[in-house]
């Protein structure tokens, strides 16, 4: 793939004209640490190239770079892919644009629509929207990851089920399409790349700057978690259950956002609930959560963010780490009975997991996000209402913690119908990725990327495939 590391390389520094710190190539010193910077250490990368325009007008002219030198293009916003396939993913022939430079931020304050940098970190966004006005939108609470690709494969976090997901805030982008060309999108300009671009932008372009719609900061924010040190999965089995029932009520309040994490030690119940504690105890949710309380906090919303981000920091750390990774969907329907949660916990006990870094995270979603058709963008976890993810972590990484993830997702997938894992999940394991993460709307983003892009200039492992 390519014409040569000579062709690109003279392309490329063509656009930076004398400018340092451009972009990096593998022959030099310190490429891997200080610009490639993979996020899962148990995937090898090694980019042809990896670029940090400082604007639209440079990602539109790398992007002719590797169309004429026959290269692939990916983007890389915060860089927390599963699979570092911003990075490419381990396949040759990728040039990486490092979207690090588009930091910019405004807020009109007569509609508080936001324009964000995709290369802004949530963390600097949150800041941003606060210091604007007071200003908040949906999306998920670790700070370190970038809002380019997080707000475009879906971009969920506690407060979805109030707000929705971070791609349904989005109202427009600037983005570069595969002709190297800088375009806008929006429902009314270029309307079938702005549907795709809602959940497979990877796939279609390099977005460079975001419009997005906000809402005022929840002025009161109650936080609570409740931990069970018990040492046996199978000992919590009982207590997943009443959770998994709280949590798949269709007349389940809004404001609230939940986790349930077993762990080598038991299992921890944590989350949110956008409002105040006498609203909280209304809602009647504390009297149907089980076990003991440890915490419950009033924070305000940046407080509660931070505490979130902490939180989630104990199992999702952002510093790069060999991990392994397991996922999948839950429609109501397709949610585990009683006895298979009690069969799968039990078996939990048994099985040698190779590391004491090990978690398994199911995750609450539906509310807000379901009243979007399914077809309205490319996100196709509309019916959803929960998620589980697994993680295992290593210093290396050993087979055998693959293999208790692998075995724990069959165990969950032999006693249930569900289907399909959120593309925020990169998995570069599955055989069927495209129609697990894209479901329904496969055959029409297929249709969107023979438009846009035939050739395949925005490529990874998993991306989507032109129509024929």
């Amino acid at each position: 793939m390519g014409q040569g590391h000579s062709a690109l390389q003279t392309c490329i520094d063509g656009i930076a004209n004398g400018r340092s710190h451009f972009a990096a190539y593998p022959s030099q010193p310190l490429y891997q640490l200080s610009w490639v910077k993979p996020y899962n250490l148990d995937i090898k990368v090694v980019p042809e190239a990896v670029v940090r325009p400082k604007d639209s007008n440079d990602v539109a002219e790398v992007v002719k770079c590797a169309t004429k030198n026959g290269y692939k293009v990916q983007a890389k916003s915060g860089g927390h892919s599963f699979g570092n396939y911003g990075l490419g993913g381990g396949q040759a022939g990728v040039i990486t644009i490092d979207l690090q430079n588009f930091q910019q931020f405004s807020m009109d304050n007569k509609t508080w629509h936001a324009t964000i940098g995709a290369g802004s970190r949530l963390g600097h966004v949150t800041d941003r929207l606060h210091d604007a006005g007071g200003r908040a939108m949906a999306y998920g609470v670790c700070p370190d990851v970038g809002i380019g690709g997080h707000a475009t494969i879906g971009g969920l976090g506690p407060m979805s089920r109030m707000w929705g997901s971070a791609l349904d805030h989005i109202l427009e982008v600037e983005v570069v399409t595969a002709d190297g060309k800088i375009q806008r999108a929006s429902e009314t300009q270029n309307s079938d790349l702005f549907w795709g671009l809602r959940g497979a932008a990877s796939s279609l372009g390099v977005i460079t700057e975001f419009v997005v719609r906000t809402h005022p900061e929840p002025a009161n924010v109650v936080q609570y978690s409740y931990t069970f040190i018990l040492g046996k999965s199978a000992d919590v089995a009982s207590t997943y259950s009443a959770w998994q029932d709280l949590i798949s009520d269709p007349k389940l309040d809004r404001r609230f956002g939940s986790e349930f994490i077993l762990n080598p030690t038991g299992a921890i119940i944590t989350g949110t609930f956008y409002g105040t504690e006498a609203e909280y105890r209304a809602s009647g949710i504390p009297d149907r959560l089980p076990g003991k309380k440890d915490t419950v906090g009033n924070n305000d919303w940046l407080t509660a963010l931070a505490r979130d981000g902490e939180n989630e920091a104990l199992y999702l750390s952002g510093l790069a780490t060999p991990f392994y990774a397991k996922s999948l969907a839950f429609r109501r329907e397709d949610l585990i009975n009683t006895t298979s949660i009690a069969d799968i916990f039990k078996w939990t006990d048994s099985q040698d997991k190779g590391t004491p870094l090990w978690f398994i995270i199911f995750d609450a979603t539906g509310g807000a996000i379901a009243d979007v058709p399914m077809n309205a963008t490319a996100y196709s976890h509309r019916d959803k209402v929960m998620f589980y993810q697994s993680y295992g972590i290593g210093l290396p990484l050993s087979e055998k913690t693959k293999g208790f993830l692998d075995n724990f997702h069959n165990q969950i997938t032999k006693s249930t119908r569900a289907f399909g894992t959120y593309a925020g999940y990169v998995d570069p394991e599955l055989k069927d990725a495209q129609e697990q993460y894209w479901g329904s709307n496969y055959e029409e983003l297929r249709r969107v990327k023979k438009v846009w892009d035939p050739k395949e200039v925005f490529w990874n492992p998993q991306s989507v495939k032109p129509a024929e």
